[in-house]
């Protein structure tokens, strides 16, 4: 009962985190065919990825403006972005309008993104509850049945620019859900004197969202590769790997929503990346399908939680009026991820092959982790001591 009704109470949120999974997950589902239409080699792609994922970066800087201007339609007009630009991504048979298409859905997707973040935060501050892992649980489960109902299409014959029409009306339904009654207040940067915002803070905590989203980015964007081109799957199997990693990273991020009461946010942190680390060592390792499917659900059931832990943290951390801000700047950092993973991913694929980017990906998560856990407990600790 209590599900139904965090669901219930967040369900603006949530319709802006479906919309982005079932986007997302489309496209991944569909990435091999696409990449062979325009013709891209592994470098080539992930250098016009890395370009698209600017408009994600830049979206995220600049959604407080997108707030304040379009108000209570920032973020259907986000998504419907988005889900236009993945349209365009999938009609294109060469590499600039694939390159166009893919930086109007990185800035819808970025717009959404951080609205919806931040949304769920002014939910959680007012009503008592953590939501954060349960809004990100639903953009993992629709992530999973997207894909698969993706890889469904594709056996039928379905292309890609049909996969994306369906999209286009899943939006619209979504966007009526999200639009709010009147204009929600616009929050500012500007925080009192005795209350600045931590900066530090905001960066350290901006640095785990972007190991956590590289490792999702490289799970999820290579994933139906790796499964039809190394381990020889079909179009199906391909796309199971995808679906795999949004059914283990729901599962995932809905025991989180009711652990994340009992256990503190950084042991959490730090666990969860252990286990995610150790399935990319093994999807990197597999000899066969099964095994790389094993790998891609403890990646998911691991990575799951970080970044929704780590933004829901930023989001108690930082006065109210700040919270915009953090959030904004903390996600931009995060979806640095998807300017960094493409190239990785592509180069090291094409320089040591495919599984060495897995392994590439696991080790700078545990270094990461090891590295900014300490820090950020001495920090928040300081902080604790300072308030008292």
């Amino acid at each position: 009962m209590r599900l139904v009704s965090d669901l219930w109470l967040s369900r603006k949120s949530v319709a802006g985190f479906v919309i982005v999974g079932a986007a997302w997950s489309s496209y991944f589902a569909q990435m091999p065919v696409i990449k062979a239409a325009i013709g891209a080699s592994d470098g080539v792609y992930g250098a016009v990825m890395l370009l698209a994922s600017l408009g994600a970066l830049a979206a995220m800087w600049l959604a407080p403006l997108a707030h304040r201007i379009a108000g209570r339609w920032a973020l259907p007009l986000g998504a419907m972005i988005m889900s236009g630009g993945m349209l365009g991504a999938g009609m294109s048979a060469e590499i600039v309008a694939f390159g166009i298409a893919m930086t109007c859905a990185s800035v819808g997707a970025g717009i959404t993104d951080v609205l919806a973040n931040v949304r769920v935060s002014e939910i959680e501050e007012s009503s008592g509850r953590h939501l954060m892992n349960l809004n990100h649980a639903m953009f993992s489960f629709t992530y999973a049945g997207c894909a698969l109902a993706t890889g469904i299409m594709r056996e039928l014959g379905w292309t890609p620019a049909q996969v994306f029409t369906v999209l286009i009306g899943l939006t619209a339904l979504a966007g009526w859900v999200m639009l709010e009654r009147r204009a929600p207040p616009i929050p500012t940067d500007e925080t009192p004197g005795d209350a600045p915002l931590p900066h530090l803070l905001v960066w350290g905590v901006g640095a785990i969202v972007l190991v956590a989203f590289l490792t999702e980015a490289a799970s999820e964007g290579w994933s139906a590769l790796h499964l039809e081109r190394t381990l020889g799957g079909g179009p199906a199997e391909g796309a199971l790997g995808p679906a795999l990693l949004g059914l283990s990273m729901g599962i995932g991020r809905l025991s989180g929503h009711f652990l994340s009461d009992r256990v503190p946010t950084l042991p959490f942190i730090t666990v969860a990346s252990v286990v995610a680390a150790a399935g990319l060592i093994l999807v990197g390792a597999a000899p066969t399908l099964m095994t790389a499917y094993i790998g891609f659900a403890l990646t998911g059931l691991g990575i799951s939680v970080v970044a929704p832990l780590a933004l829901a943290l930023i989001g108690r951390l930082v006065p109210p009026k700040a919270r915009l801000a953090a959030i904004s700047r903390a996600s931009a950092l995060g979806y640095a991820a998807f300017f960094v993973s493409p190239p990785l991913m592509g180069f090291t694929s094409e320089a040591l092959g495919l599984r060495a980017g897995f392994w590439v990906v696991a080790a700078l998560l545990l270094i990461c982790i090891a590295a900014l856990v300490p820090v950020l407990a001495a920090r928040i600790a300081a902080r604790t001591q300072q308030a008292y």
